[in-house]
């Protein structure tokens, strides 16, 4: 699947906070399912030191937004530099070089520009990876999904199409949805994913080449296997549930998938609600997860520091997009509520002016690319749909977007949802004719900012309804920030 065209266009005027004779290196920290609940967002009870480190050494972004909440199409959409509705991928198994063959990947740009690109673990979708972003083939350190032999016995996932075991176990079939087991890091994939980043980091520490390298960790994503030292970090009597669980009043009933079927697919999930114990032990085990991806960071980070590259190397985490934990009674990803489509992003560039700072910027990870060529000094590719956040790490107040875009699929509609300052808008339209309208959502968060009533139908908001209608019809183009192009 190698593209047959590599176009850039000219260098772009930049002024780098590094040295302007040195390339920064570029480590690249992507987390699976991470919601933006952590340490350094306000939420003292979530055990994340580490993560917390690099909010403290650069910026946190408090309203970021994945383009399409699942993996693939955010994930695709973030390395691209493009959106669902241009890369065209809308699910789990599109490969973006059947639809758009000759785009340049944010690995193969800083490839064009003299860099040493290597991925490793869960970057792109599962099986969905692109062998031209990377310099090297992806590292992809093999594990067991459970440690517990009875748990290894229920996950049949390797065994697709075989016939039943002797225990009538089907293939294809899941084991339980949350493990704790006194095991090492290392026994799971991002203990080993964390173990070749540091011996990655060794090898790149001398040669003399810029590297990027992106560290891809799987975990909080299902199931909630960690374990028990991260387990014990929480007390489960003290979990607080979802304070709405229940579904929006007045939005339409295809908005969110109130029984997710995701979670179903784990065995000893009921089919239909989860009662408040089962909730619990899920949300337990979610928080867990993020410990132990945590500890993994901070091994890499700790790396970062002891070969001294951190000076002269820019750290950005993100998670993929956010994740319902009982919220609206449904459970994962899947839609275009705030829960979903809002997910963690931290920066951090080696002089920067404001460290430790946060920005209420609206941004979007379509954006991340532009921002780390730009960051980096690289020239920008033609194709790219996002706009550079750079000037917010000088000045994280300034005036930026007017709203930020994403989108979700349903049967034969499409969900298309704009974040403003104020309002959540989502219009439901035909999936191929835009102009045929079959629902509208609207919800305040000055005084609702759980997004429990939808109020587009309040007669009171028509005006609302209709300025917001009009922004949506402009599209991204015309919320780009004040001054840019």
């Amino acid at each position: 699947m190698k593209p047959t065209s590599l176009t850039l266009v000219a260098l772009l005027s930049f002024t780098s906070p590094l040295a302007a004779d040195k390339k920064p290196n570029i480590l690249f920290i992507a987390i699976d399912d991470l919601r933006p609940e952590l340490g350094c967002y306000g939420d003292n009870h979530i055990k994340s030191p580490n993560i917390d480190r690099i909010a403290k050494a650069g910026m946190l972004f408090k309203r970021a937004y994945c383009q399409q909440a699942v993996c693939s199409p955010s994930r695709t959409s973030l390395m691209t530099g493009t959106r669902p509705d241009t890369t065209r991928v809308w699910d789990l198994v599109t490969h973006f070089r059947t639809t758009t063959p000759d785009v340049v990947t944010l690995g193969q740009h800083f490839m064009a520009n003299g860099y040493f690109v290597q991925g490793m673990g869960k970057i792109y979708h599962s099986s969905l990876d692109d062998e031209p972003s990377w310099s090297v083939p992806l590292g992809k350190p093999k594990a067991k999904n459970y440690a517990l032999p009875e748990n290894l016995k229920l996950d049949q996932r390797e065994d697709k199409g075989k016939p039943k075991s002797k225990s009538g176990t089907p293939p294809n079939s899941r084991g339980p949805a949350f493990e704790a087991a006194d095991v090492p890091d290392d026994t799971f994939q991002d203990g080993k994913v964390a173990e070749l980043a540091v011996t990655t980091l060794r090898d790149m520490s001398t040669k003399k080449q810029p590297f990027f390298l992106a560290v891809g960790f799987v975990k909080p994503h299902l199931p909630f296997v960690a374990p028990q030292k991260y387990w014990d970090l929480y007390d489960p009597d003290a979990l607080q549930l979802a304070p709405n669980p229940f579904y929006p009043k007045g939005a339409p009933d295809y908005a969110i998938r109130k029984h997710s079927g995701e979670l179903k697919s784990y065995h000893g999930i009921p089919a239909d609600s989860i009662p408040d114990d089962l909730a619990r032990k899920l949300k337990h085990g979610y928080y867990a997860s993020i410990s132990y991806v945590d500890a993994q960071v901070g091994k890499v980070l700790d790396e970062l520091d002891r070969l001294g590259l951190r000076e002269n190397t820019i750290v950005i985490l993100w998670g993929d997009h956010g994740w319902k934990l009982g919220e609206h009674s449904a459970w994962a990803k899947h839609s275009n509520t705030e829960n979903d489509t809002h997910a963690p992003l931290l920066v951090s560039v080696p002089g920067m002016k404001q460290s430790g700072a946060t920005t209420e910027a609206l941004v979007e990870f379509v954006d991340i690319y532009p921002s780390l060529a730009d960051l980096a000094g690289l020239p920008l590719p033609a194709h790219l749909e996002g706009t550079s956040f750079k000037p917010l790490l000088d000045d994280p107040a300034r005036p930026w977007k007017s709203a930020a875009f994403s989108q979700y699929p349903r049967e034969k509609l499409m969900g298309y949802t704009m974040r403003t300052d104020r309002h959540r808008f989502t219009i439901w339209v035909d999936a191929k004719d835009h102009a045929k309208v079959d629902a509208i959502e609207l919800y305040d968060h000055q005084s609702d900012p759980q997004e429990n009533t939808n109020v587009a139908n309040d007669p009171a908001n028509a005006a609302t309804v209709a300025q917001l209608t009009a922004q949506w019809k402009k599209g991204w183009q015309a919320a780009k920030p004040p001054g840019s192009n």
